[in-house]
């Protein structure tokens, strides 16, 4: 699930490391979806896939 959650991630929401956002600048709006890109991201990398 957070696999999928993460390929619809990368294709809504903005990559702030493209437009080289300061986090000491960024608006609380732009830090939570960091966080939750991060959680997301996290998630995904540490789920087994079901041939494991």
């Amino acid at each position: 699930m957070f696999k999928i959650l993460a390929k619809i991630n990368r294709w809504l929401l903005p990559s702030y490391t493209r437009q080289q956002l300061d986090l000491s600048k960024a608006t609380k709006l732009q830090k939570a979806i960091i966080a939750w890109k991060y959680f997301v991201t996290t998630r995904a990398l540490g789920q087994k896939t079901s041939g494991e």
